[in-house]
């Protein structure tokens, strides 16, 4: 990311921060000096207000170690590294703040502020701080009617929107956004939080109502559900905001009138159910369009909600928007990938006398696509070909290369049916090497066939890939560890085995990919005998209830892989 215009929030180059200009812009609606630093202390985006505070421009600050540029005691030394509470705090991951520091300026003066330290995700999985500095005032008494007995001192303030911006960026899953801000300001500012969220096709759904009760945040499913339309021309604060005009306050008696809207009759429900006596309501805005309204109501608190907390709710709902506009992109792109991922792969032949079935779970998060696939085709009447294979990548490209492999697959196996799979696999190796982009691949090409004795016989070989298992129907499981060769695109020359038996009656036969077996922090070994311990378990069900119950027990919670898997169960002998 390059350095953008010094005059607005800015990334540093070479650093992870959230991909586009998020992060940026998160800290630009920060109205008070605000620094992103990585794990190591080093700067990596500023907004605006930092620059005029501390007289540097961004081209100053990025890239630099934030303790050795402005940190000093009263004197305009540097702190010293192992006394500094603020370096402590970044290595900790702790929050912390005091409400006196000297920070160096970039015109040489030193300056005396207050300041907070809070953990912020750079992206998901990337850690950093966010740095908050602003000039001490001492706690303000309000005389004019509106003062309330929760009112926020201006570091609470700071803490919430800097917890707010951390928890947000870090997750691009819209129900988990909204269940950490609920979180956030339930029991903090408010009894109840209600997200009422705008559809793609302009429909109102409430998403999500959290109750402080008893200590802990309960979510009332039975006030969430579709909502009515929204009402043009309606006054009222939650159709207001669904428009995206300005934040509003409301009570019962704001919705006892005459309804004029279905989304009224809903609000005056709401306030009946629930026992708010006072609520505030915001828009959450995206970048281009109104995503929805978070209304925040206090039924067990006595004060009310006056027009001093609206900038803070709004602060925090453009948070939101910003978070969720990013999650819905996310899961738009994460969908379209998926789209095509299973588009490119093949609807199973029909087989009299064999039933065969097959799945495909995409990686949860990357892109969602990769190059694990699955295929099966006929070569001949009482022949058909049996295929499992990976393609080096998470991503397009391993998608498309994955796609051109099977296609190049098919093409070869049907030319020469009666060709040994090792035969077919040296050619294909031979043409991935200089026709197709793919640095890698791992696979599994077998010949199922019925023989005159009508006994079903399997020849493959393997290139590389985790070994075919076969259970038979009284619970015993191994691998057919046989016909092991090397992968394919390695440039390396060598024989490929073949290896043939005949198939068990009511035996299954599974082929997957390494997404079922391999963890982060496993061997291989325990992912192989936890899939044969299962799928020994199995063997009684039916071939579509195995295949569900083989993925939700065996594939690994903590792996970021995707899953083929091709199941073919043997029938008994006529």
């Amino acid at each position: 990311m390059d350095v953008a215009d010094p005059g607005t929030g800015c990334s540093v180059p070479g650093h992870q921060a959230r991909p586009g200009t998020l992060l940026d812009r998160m800290l630009e609606d920060i109205d008070t000096c605000a620094i992103a630093v990585n794990d190591d202390g080093v700067i990596v985006a500023v907004n605006s207000a930092a620059q005029t505070l501390l007289a540097r421009d961004a081209k100053d600050l990025l890239g630099q170690d934030s303790h050795d540029l402005l940190h000093r005691d009263s004197h305009g030394n540097t702190v010293p590294r192992t006394s500094c509470r603020m370096r402590r705090a970044l290595l900790t991951r702790s929050t912390a703040h005091d409400d006196i520091g000297w920070f160096s300026c970039g015109d040489g003066a030193l300056i005396r502020l207050s300041w907070l330290v809070t953990p912020y995700a750079l992206t998901p999985g990337v850690n950093g701080a966010l740095v908050l500095m602003y000039e001490f005032r001492p706690e303000e008494t309000h005389h004019s009617g509106e003062a309330t007995t929760t009112a926020l001192t201006e570091l609470d303030r700071l803490a919430l929107l800097a917890e707010t911006t951390t928890r947000l960026t870090s997750t691009l899953d819209v129900n988990e956004a909204l269940h950490r801000l609920a979180a956030l300001t339930v029991p903090r500012l408010a009894d109840w939080a209600v997200f009422d969220l705008l559809t793609e096709r302009d429909e109102v759904r409430r998403v999500l109502v959290m109750e402080h009760k008893d200590g802990t945040l309960v979510e009332r499913g039975d006030l969430q559900g579709p909502m009515p339309p929204v009402a043009e021309e309606s006054p009222m604060p939650l159709s207001r905001a669904l428009r995206g005009a300005a934040s509003s306050l409301a009570g019962p008696s704001t919705y006892q009138g005459p309804p004029d809207s279905g989304i009224a009759v809903e609000q005056r429900r709401l306030f009946t159910e629930t026992g708010m006596h006072s609520a505030a309501i915001a828009p959450i805005r995206g970048l281009r369009d109104v995503l929805g309204a978070l209304t925040l109501g206090r039924s067990q608190r006595q004060d009310a909600f006056t027009g001093a907390d609206l900038p803070l709710l709004e602060d925090l709902t453009r948070r939101a928007g910003l978070a969720l506009d990013n999650a819905r992109l996310y899961q738009r792109q994460r969908k379209v990938a998926e789209t095509m991922q299973r588009h490119l792969l093949p609807q199973l032949p029909m087989v009299p006398g064999l039933e065969m079935t097959a799945r495909y779970v995409p990686a949860p998060h990357a892109s969602s696509v990769g190059g694990d696939w699955y295929d099966a085709f006929a070569l001949a009447p009482d022949a058909h070909a049996l295929v499992i294979g990976d393609v080096v990548g998470h991503d397009l490209d391993a998608a498309a290369g994955m796609a051109q492999v099977r296609n190049m697959l098919r093409a070869f196996a049907w030319s020469r049916p009666e060709a040994a799979p090792s035969a077919v696999v040296t050619q294909l190796d031979e043409a991935v090497r200089h026709i197709v982009e793919v640095p890698m691949a791992t696979m599994i090409l077998a010949r199922l066939a019925l023989g005159d004795d009508k006994l079903w016989r399997l020849c493959w070989t393997n290139a590389g890939h985790p070994p075919p298992l076969l259970i038979t129907h009284d619970g015993r499981a191994h691998y057919l560890d046989d016909a092991s060769g090397i992968l394919l695109g390695t440039g390396v020359t060598r024989p490929r085995p073949d290896t043939d038996i005949v198939l068990p009656p009511e035996a299954t036969l599974v082929l997957y990919t390494d997404g079922l077996i391999e963890a982060p922090r496993r061997s291989i070994d325990h992912g192989l005998s936890r899939l044969r311990r299962h799928a020994a378990s199995l063997a009684h069900r039916p071939l579509e209830s195995f295949c569900d119950s083989l993925l939700d027990e065996v594939r690994p919670r903590d792996n970021d892989d995707d899953v083929a898997m091709l199941a073919v169960r043997i029938p008994r002998p006529a």
